[in-house]
């Protein structure tokens, strides 16, 4: 029988237990353990059927049971002590509001189309949301006054299965928001709040707002699924990444348009203080900086509006702009006809749809006109931007160099700030309790992770394979349901009983299935795989988990060709493929595995996170240097893949470092697990014998001490988020301040000197320059005095910057190694031309060669290359 309607009914909790909602519905007993065991004690085996969510559990429990719970003195005790607990988290003061000055935002608001922060709030289908989630919880510990802004998807991400082929299979759960961890928002009388844009063809799309409490962090998720809506409105909120351009389009104008008004909403209703900086996470929330300037060009609270220009230039002085994507193939593109048909019915009336289309255009050399590009958009709204690793900071400046033509590849304005992840969510509490100080606030970050070197050898080695045992037994369990969904029967399913080994170097690889990420790399020779895995004193297991895009047939056959290599009955006991990977297997994984492999295309490997989470837990790296890894591996952390000359065709990359991953397994890897031959038992078959009680890898076990002690803080969110506050949140609110003291008089300043010198800089020009103090045999430490004569037109010397540029020269007359000093003006010539002139001291022998160019100066510019303008001395 079928229910033709479904509501959700609210547990109703006795005064005594009531705090138990809050801790409930404030995500932080994802990452606070104490918490999280809280719920678990009250009813061990619902606890697992609800798969760890308190909301759920609490729905599940009888009148009987909830009344037993409320007349338990000490389980009453420990309820009221763990609220307290959370109220003193909610309200004392953190790192943010110790270290930080009045310069610093009373608040961020922080847009991503995805978050990861727990199983119960699937939001998420990889590195992004995972991130975006690590970023709430660490601004929430640290005190960093973020809101978060998203779209709640009413399927979320998929679910993934596998056939009896191995072929990946997706399907859809509806999500009941009634049974999230979320409180809708409502207005004085009672009703949801909502939000409203108009849409062609005299439609609207509404949304109303759900609030997740992240600790002391709100993240707002806006849903459409709601009555006022149309069928085809009500469903644009239906799969994260789903539907097509049209729906993704209309996605990413709710998330970007709509989430900044219900912020303002938010604010309305509670009070919370409005966003002095804007954080767009990824292009697919570029749309809020439009959103913003509709409100400077037609305000409604009567101050006055504001042309394009200076809306603009207000806008960007608080906007930061995080671009995640190596390739341009990863960015959002739409038809800029689209995008204009959208605009056209309303949304910004304000604003010149002209002005919106061209924020997209891709006006450089191979740039397509007809489209709009979410990522160009997102770099022009923002007036500092960043990559996620400094390798990816590099990839970033080359891919978007074509907006700062003129300027050399470096000097692009995208600088980096390299991902980290919260430590709380993805550390093991075996290794915390053993390897960090608990006491964070009174040491250095660094210090507390030295702990570890305290720890004796067989201490840690005795954690690291309960860890693996842990990890057996889950991917038992895990391996037998697969199988029983591809159709297997019981009968048939005794094997896995015995699949992997808790005494086996275990290597994991995990995360979406691009192709660049190459899964099957391993595969490049099934022959030597499975002499390694099957080696009789050194054998080696893989764990291997990765979800392919729905609509990327190539990664699927990717999947489906390692999971066939995976059934094969010879080699099925040492590697598995897990279907369905989230949060829950990966905190799982992550410490099981004592390496964690990442073999990606370099360089199109953004960060890729999932190995520092391995990191923090005393696993190994055996990656291509990409991402982090190209800036923190160090030669004791784990091992680097060699990459092939960029100049080798795909098939040549991957025969060249397959070899290169198999060799090092097999010569390096695996015999410094097992010891190097002059340890006891160092080279046991482990798979026969249980280890010696002394077989202790103590080379091993040096590399995982040294690896905990120094990556342990440098891959934290807590130096991510300290590099955001102080590299780009402050200055942005700075910034920011500036630009909008005084009704915006400083943004309106700004934007008409832009204007100004905007029109006149074609006329900008170095008409000649010349040095004076060159001897026939120049020598280091001989000082140049520089002379150039520029024609500046309507322009005065107040408003440019003119500067040599000097350093060691290439066969081409690149200067390479460059050093800059400034040329004072000195007299003024006639017609508009002037005098500038400086001294330079050669400072390094060989070829060397300096120019001259001339760059806009104002006190609102960032960055000199900020306006993409610049007259450099001809040949």
């Amino acid at each position: 029988m079928k229910a033709i309607r479904r509501f959700t009914v609210r547990t109703v909790l006795p005064e005594s237990i009531a705090p138990l909602g809050r801790l409930a519905r404030n995500l932080r007993w994802s990452w606070h353990k104490p918490t999280e065991d809280l719920f678990a004690a009250l009813n061990p085996h619902a606890w697992e059927a609800v798969h760890g969510d308190p909301v759920k559990l609490l729905g599940s429990l009888t009148r009987e049971e909830i009344q037993q719970i409320s007349q338990d003195p000490e389980f009453v005790a420990r309820v009221r002590a763990l609220d307290a607990d959370l109220e003193t988290y909610l309200t004392e003061p953190h790192w943010y509001q110790r270290t930080q000055g009045p310069e610093a935002p009373r608040a961020i608001a922080y847009f991503s189309a995805e978050y990861g922060i727990t199983p119960a709030l699937p939001q998420y289908s990889g590195g992004l949301g995972i991130l975006a989630g690590d970023h709430l919880k660490t601004a929430s510990d640290m005190g960093v006054p973020v809101v978060g802004v998203g779209l709640l998807y009413q399927a979320g991400y998929f679910k993934q299965s596998l056939s009896r082929d191995g072929w990946q299979q997706e399907t859809y759960p509806v999500l009941d928001p009634d049974e999230l961890p979320l409180t809708l928002l409502r207005e004085a009388d009672g009703t949801p709040a909502l939000i409203t844009l108009p849409l062609p063809d005299g439609r609207s799309l509404s949304a109303q707002i759900w609030r997740a409490d992240v600790g002391r962090v709100p993240l707002l998720l806006l849903d459409s699924n709601i009555r006022q809506n149309d069928d085809a409105a009500r469903n644009i909120t239906d799969r994260l990444y789903g539907g097509g351009s049209d729906h993704r389009l209309q996605q990413e104008l709710l998330l970007g348009l709509g989430g900044i008004r219900a912020l303002r909403v938010h604010s309305r209703l509670t009070g919370a203080a409005a966003p002095e900086v804007y954080h767009c996470n990824e292009g697919h929330a570029g749309f809020l900086g439009i959103e913003r300037i509709q409100e400077l060009m037609s305000p409604e609270d009567g101050s006055e509006p504001m042309t394009w220009e200076e809306a603009l230039a207000e806008v960007r002085a608080a906007t930061v702009f995080t671009t995640h994507t190596p390739v341009p193939a990863g960015i959002d593109r739409f038809e800029r006809d689209q995008v204009g048909h959208f605009f056209s019915a309303g949304l910004t009336p304000a604003v010149p749809l002209k002005r919106i289309l061209d924020l997209g255009a891709e006006t450089y050399p191979d740039g397509n006109p007809g489209k709009f590009n979410m990522a160009v958009m997102g770099l022009r709204l923002a007036q500092r931007a960043n990559g996620v690793a400094k390798l990816h900071g590099a990839v970033s400046r080359s891919m978007f160099h074509g907006l700062w033509q003129g300027f050399d590849v470096d000097e692009v304005p995208i600088t980096s700030i390299t991902n980290g992840v919260h430590v709380p969510s993805w550390i093991d509490p075996l290794v915390w309790d053993l390897a960090v100080e608990p006491q964070e606030n009174d040491l250095h970050p660094a210090a507390r992770w030295r702990k570890v070197y305290d720890v004796p050898d067989a201490e840690l080695w005795a954690v690291r394979r309960v860890l693996r045992e842990r990890l057996v037994r889950d991917v038992r369990e895990r391996l037998r349901a697969s199988w029983k969904k591809r159709g297997a029967a019981d009968a048939e399913l005794g094997w896995t009983e015995s699949v992997l080994d808790p005494d086996v170097l275990t290597i994991g690889f995990a995360r979406r299935v691009p192709t660049y990420k190459r899964l099957t790399l391993m595969l490049r020779d099934p022959a030597r795989l499975k002499r390694i895995l099957l080696d009789p004193q050194r054998p080696v297991q893989l764990v291997v988990a990765g979800k392919s895009h729905p609509a990327d047939e190539m990664g699927k056959r990717m999947i489906q060709d390692l999971v066939r290599f995976t059934d094969d009955p010879e080699v099925r006991h040492r590697i598995v493929f897990l279907p369905n990977y989230d949060i829950a297997m990966a905190r799982v994984l992550f410490p099981g595995c004592d390496v964690w492999l990442n073999n990606p295309l370099r360089p199109l490997e953004a960060c890729g996170t999932s190995g520092m989470k391995a990191a923090i837990n005393g696993g190994l790296n055996l990656s291509v240097l990409d991402g982090w890894w190209d800036e923190m591996y160090d030669g004791q952390n784990g091992w680097a893949i060699p990459t092939a000359d960029n100049k080798a065709s795909t098939d040549e990359r991957d025969d060249v470092e397959a070899a290169a991953l198999y060799e090092l397994i097999e010569s390096h890897v695996a015999p410094r697990f097992y010891g190097d031959g002059t340890e006891a038992g160092a080279l046991a078959p482990r798979h026969e014998t249980a280890p010696a009680p002394d077989a202790v890898p103590h080379q091993w076990l040096a590399m995982v001490r040294h690896t905990l002690a120094t990556l342990g803080p440098r891959v934290s969110a807590r130096r991510m988020l300290t590099d955001y506050v102080q590299q780009l949140y402050v200055p942005a609110c700075v910034s920011g301040r500036a630009a909008a003291a005084d009704d915006g008089a400083a943004a309106r300043a700004t934007a008409h000197w832009i204007e100004r010198v905007r029109e006149a800089w074609p006329q900008v020009r170095v008409e000649h320059v010349d040095a004076q103090g060159v001897h026939q045999e120049p020598q280091i430490g001989d000082e140049l005095t520089v002379s150039a004569y520029v024609d500046l037109g309507s322009l005065t010397p107040e408003d440019v910057t003119v500067e040599v540029g000097y350093g060691r020269v290439s066969e081409t007359d690149h200067i390479h190694e460059r050093s800059y000093a400034v040329l004072e003006p000195d007299e003024p010539l006639d017609g508009g031309r002037q005098l500038f002139s400086g001294p330079i001291t050669i400072d390094r022998s060989g070829p060397f060669g300096y120019t001259v160019r001339v760059l806009p100066r104002h006190a609102g510019l960032a960055s000199p290359a900020e306006l993409s303008l610049v007259s450099n001395a001809a040949d």
